[in-house]
């Protein structure tokens, strides 16, 4: 499975990725600390089934299990290696590779994806599995190994064999999910549709796995295997979690051109902050449109408050400064009208306050843009009042 990233790696960030395992093709592998959670789960249910179709094995049996454990980290390493190395083939740049919980995963930097390509790196993983498989089967039927090393070889060449096959399924967030994505990208031309199309295909897929395995065993009447079903009822979470949010962020994208700073902010004009309330109520009569408060270099750095400048009695209107009725604005807080999309975004991340001045290319006031505005332009929900002033 591959995601894509931000540039750039911090201590901090790796710490948080677990154990550093060190570079393959100078790319950093990490071992997540939930790692040793299916490690642990994989000992406790497969020891025992081990011990018993083999007595002499012993406490040993527990060790082979663990084995197990170890040969599937590798082949997730080799999967995902398999990710990155494609990708390299096109000069897409690989922030990490990270075997955790759930298998792994190969998170890349910024990138300029194509349908074609995407299909290609995301069948990579598969692919490698599959040659594991093979080869695993080639030393099975040499019988190149005994005992326990015939176990494991089994072992690995079934784990492989499933590895691929699962991922190849159609749906995010499993490889085959790409598949889905660029066929309705190319068609589309929208990688965003793309996206939603792959991610409720995965729901549909743990719909399909949940009915399979879950209820039609519980119809049947028979046994449940409490083993099978936990483990069903993990993956298929897992599963359902990466569609929805495979879903979410393409929707999100999606919304990206809308949001631009010309289209969202409201009407405001500028006053220099040596104006009288006389001038607000002169330019804005009845509170609008939004009056901002420039510096002498013209750069904006607070807001009127109308209800604090209705406020002011008559008499004193004349005298009264104008940034006696306003709010001060975060610094910096001014975006050029032209800003739009993902780099508009990006930059008020970088600010602090929820308000910000649009000025136009000879750094006159024009507008005013509201956070408010900008995240019900990308959710489409109106967001929620803090409560604070």
């Amino acid at each position: 499975m591959s995601t894509p990233g931000n540039r750039g790696h911090s201590t901090r960030s790796a710490k948080k990725d677990g154990i550093p395992l060190g570079r393959i093709a100078g790319i950093p592998v990490y071992l997540a600390y939930s790692w040793f959670i299916i490690a642990a789960f994989t000992v406790i249910v497969y020891g025992p089934a081990l011990l018993i179709r083999n007595h002499s094995l012993g406490i040993g049996a527990y060790l082979v299990a663990f084995g197990y454990a170890v040969l599937l980290a590798l082949s997730v390493l080799v999967h995902e290696l398999a990710h990155a190395l494609s990708a390299k083939a096109f000069k897409w740049p690989t922030e990490k590779i990270v075997l955790n919980l759930w298998g792994g995963h190969t998170q890349f930097e910024s990138f300029i994806a194509s349908p074609g390509r995407s299909v290609v790196v995301a069948l990579a993983g598969p692919a490698a599995n599959f040659v594991l498989a093979g080869g695993a089967w080639l030393l099975l039927q040499a019988g190149v190994f005994t005992g326990v090393g015939d176990t494991l070889t089994n072992i690995l060449m079934w784990a492989n064999l499933l590895i691929g096959i699962f991922n190849v399924l159609p749906g995010l967030p499993l490889d085959g999910g790409r598949l889905v994505e660029s066929a309705v990208w190319k068609v589309t031309g929208s990688q965003e549709k793309g996206t939603v199309a792959a991610g409720w295909a995965g729901r549909v897929i743990v719909i399909v796995l949940v009915v399979w395995f879950v209820v039609l065993p519980l119809l049947s009447g028979s046994a449940p295997d409490l083993s099978l079903m936990l483990i069903t009822f993990l993956v298929c979470s897992f599963l359902w979690m990466g569609a929805s949010g495979a879903i979410k962020q393409a929707t999100l994208r999606g919304r990206l051109p809308s949001v631009s700073a010309a289209a969202l902010a409201e009407p405001a004009v500028g006053i220099p902050n040596s104006a009288t309330v006389a001038d607000v109520l002169r330019v804005a009569p009845y509170g609008t449109p939004a009056v901002v408060i420039c510096g002498p270099d013209g750069r904006p750095q607070g807001l009127v408050d109308p209800a604090a400048a209705a406020a002011v009695p008559p008499s004193e209107v004349f005298t009264t400064v104008v940034t006696a009725v306003s709010t001060p604005l975060a610094d910096g807080a001014y975006v050029p009208r032209t800003s739009s999309g993902q780099e508009l975004i990006q930059y008020l991340a970088q600010l602090s306050g929820v308000e910000y001045a649009v000025v136009d290319e000879a750094g006159t006031v024009i507008g005013l843009l509201r956070q408010q505005a900008v995240v019900t332009a990308i959710t489409g929900k109106v967001a929620r009042r803090s409560g604070r002033p």
